[in-house]
């Protein structure tokens, strides 16, 4: 079988590409997220095709559903298959198969965002989203690599409460690029620091692309501090090699942050 991952518009429907339109009408079938938005896409190209839910509540039954299928084409609700949705899952489960898979270049968020804020492109990191658990949350930025531009993607309904934990964790006046709804009739892209996002964007609405600059190395805590700041980052939730982690990140030599989270 041959399995192409394709990817759709995220927004302005001509970044379609003729590739990928071409595709769409050799295949057999149309495996996506919602049949009712890639309904309307092909309906739209003028493209009668079969489709498929493969969503992650169906993804386990791929195998079965596209059983019988030799040429299947995939997408999801918006941009390129694999990226933060159940496409990665699939591509698993056809190379285990052993399918023939493709994936076609084509729209995603992640690039025009980066590219548009202005911040440094050279080295990123893109963490799609991050864990809704606060701790969980705080845990992964600690982690995260303090030179490399950051790239997240975002709901409306958790901006906030993730611009607020960047503040904390940047600095109120650390560069941020925030581009909503990217390639549609309200797209936006505003740049400035975190404390006037948070003020900038008091009722948030579409999805949006937060470009983060690069941290810098912090220098060396001193022990009065490693210990204060190992007492603010266990009132947070942090334990064990989680808080030795967060307290390495944040300049505390490694045999000391063993000593604070008392694993020596």
């Amino acid at each position: 079988m041959r399995l192409v991952l394709v990817p759709t518009p995220i927004g302005n429907l001509e970044d379609i590409t003729l590739r990928a339109l071409r595709v769409l009408k050799e295949a057999e079938v149309v495996a996506c997220e919602d049949t009712r938005r890639t309904g309307i896409l092909l309906r739209h190209f003028g493209i009668a095709k079969p489709t498929i839910r493969l969503d992650q509540h169906t993804m386990g039954q791929a195998k079965r559903l596209l059983e019988g299928y030799q040429q299947v084409a995939y997408v999801t609700d918006a941009g390129t298959p694999g990226i933060s949705d159940p496409g990665a899952e699939l591509v698993s489960l056809a190379l285990r198969e052993g399918w023939e898979v493709e994936v076609l270049p084509g729209p995603t968020a992640l690039v025009p965002a980066l590219v548009a804020s202005g911040l440094p492109t050279a080295r990123f990191a893109f963490e799609g989203f991050l864990p809704q658990r606060r701790s969980e949350r705080k845990e992964r930025l600690l982690r995260l690599a303090p030179d490399h531009t950051l790239v997240l993607y975002e709901a409306p309904h958790r901006l906030r409460r993730t611009l607020q934990d960047l503040a904390e964790f940047y600095g109120p006046e650390h560069p941020i690029a925030v581009a909503r709804e990217l390639s549609k009739k309200h797209e936006e892209l505003w740049r400035g620091p975190l404390q006037a996002a948070l003020e900038h964007f008091q009722e948030p609405r579409g999805e949006f692309v937060l470009v983060v600059g690069p941290k810098g190395p912090k220098p060396a805590a001193k022990p009065a501090e490693a210990s204060e700041l190992a007492a603010q980052l266990r009132a947070q939730g942090l334990r064990g090699k989680a808080l030795v982690r967060a307290l390495v990140e944040a300049g505390v030599p490694r045999n000391q942050a063993y000593a604070l989270a008392h694993l020596t």
